[in-house]
């Protein structure tokens, strides 16, 4: 139950990225409302999954501890995917 605790979590993580204005790795972010109620639902399904595994506080770092990795980690990989051009080469801009 660990795998597709922390996979629904990673994906709610990326749903509320995705539906920021400021992210790179869409021309037009997500909708909003709809966008982030499927991730808190990713989240709390998410949640479910880990209590089966961990108790109260190992749930509460792991969940925390994973979504700041995710939240951290994803403008870094959309300035990567937006500053690299279909043929491969870097784009000025």
């Amino acid at each position: 139950m660990m795998f597709p605790g922390l996979t629904l979590l990673l994906l709610g993580c990326i749903a509320i990225y995705l539906a920021s204005p400021n992210q790179h790795c869409l021309t037009r972010p997500l909708p909003g409302r709809p966008t982030y109620i499927a991730a808190f639902l990713l989240m709390g399904t998410s949640i479910w999954f880990l209590s089966e595994l961990f108790l109260t506080t190992t749930l509460v770092f792991v969940f925390v501890l994973w979504v700041m990795l995710a939240l951290s980690l994803l403008p870094f990989i959309g300035a990567l995917l937006s500053g690299i051009s279909k043929d491969g080469a870097d784009v000025k801009k």
